[in-house]
């Protein structure tokens, strides 16, 4: 029997190496790809460049921005998704704090300010107080950025992220919805709300980590993206359930 595929789409500033620990002990169970989401000027655009490269029908895993793409996705096309994880991301739209300091930054860039990509004060926000002296962390996170640089940085800031709210309660295939305990950026309350709007939704909320869940707890987020994958789509329970880290997947 065919394995499904699972596409897994990755945030700002991030390529396949967000999903680097996920990928080998997912392929047991299911044909990972890591989507590109780099090249597009809107969110549809994103989200049609996930699809071109789809089965006909496929599992979903979207984190931080690629959230929202994955979102964008499921109003696109929900009947080819057989199960979605949503990972420390958002389904509300862009806040005026956001969209300044989003601004502020594509402003130092275009002035010809050095582009860091990933400097000490993003690493205090993006990760767990943990794990803000792990130099391996910083390490993939700053290759990621470096790699992609200042242009892909623009393009992906400058897309719009509307409100998802709607949404959610049209979601039906099973759903995970996963953050990290101390996530800031997208912290566990609001992944809590979507998880209770979302009809089959479980909720998985990750002790010592921050937003970066795929790097700081990458066994915890492989065991979690089984489990979903797992799950019999054609049998929706809406049954919010917050759990810890679980074992990892041998």
């Amino acid at each position: 029997m065919t394995k499904p595929q699972l596409i897994l789409i990755p945030g700002l500033l991030n390529d396949g190496e967000l999903w680097r620990d996920q990928l080998k002990p997912l392929s047991q169970i299911s044909r990972p790809m890591v989507a590109d989401i780099t090249q597009g000027n809107t969110l549809r655009e994103l989200a049609q460049d996930v699809l071109a490269n789809a089965e006909e029908e496929f599992a979903l895993a979207g984190f931080s921005m690629g959230g929202v793409v994955a979102l964008e996705i499921m109003r696109i096309a929900p009947e080819r998704v057989t199960h979605l994880a949503l990972l420390d991301t958002t389904m509300l739209p862009d806040g005026s704090d956001h969209d300044r300091e989003r601004q502020r930054l594509i402003s130092m860039v275009h002035n010809g300010s050095k582009f860091h990509g990933f400097g000490e004060r993003l690493l205090d926000i993006y990760v767990a107080p943990g794990n803000r002296q792990d130099a391996r962390i910083a390490a993939r996170v700053r290759s990621m950025t470096e790699r992609l640089g200042p242009e892909v940085f623009i393009r992906q800031s400058l897309i719009e992220r509307p409100d998802s709210r709607p949404l959610l309660h049209d979601i039906y295939c099973p759903t995970l919805v996963l953050c990290g305990e101390s996530d800031v950026l997208t912290p566990p309350d609001m992944h809590r709300d979507m998880a209770v709007d979302i009809p089959d939704s479980r909720l998985v909320i990750l002790p010592d980590s921050g937003h970066l869940t795929p790097i700081e707890q990458p066994k915890a987020v492989s065991e979690a993206l089984a489990q979903l994958m797992a799950r019999d789509r054609f049998m929706p329970v809406h049954m919010p359930v917050e759990q810890g880290a679980a074992s990892y997947l041998a």
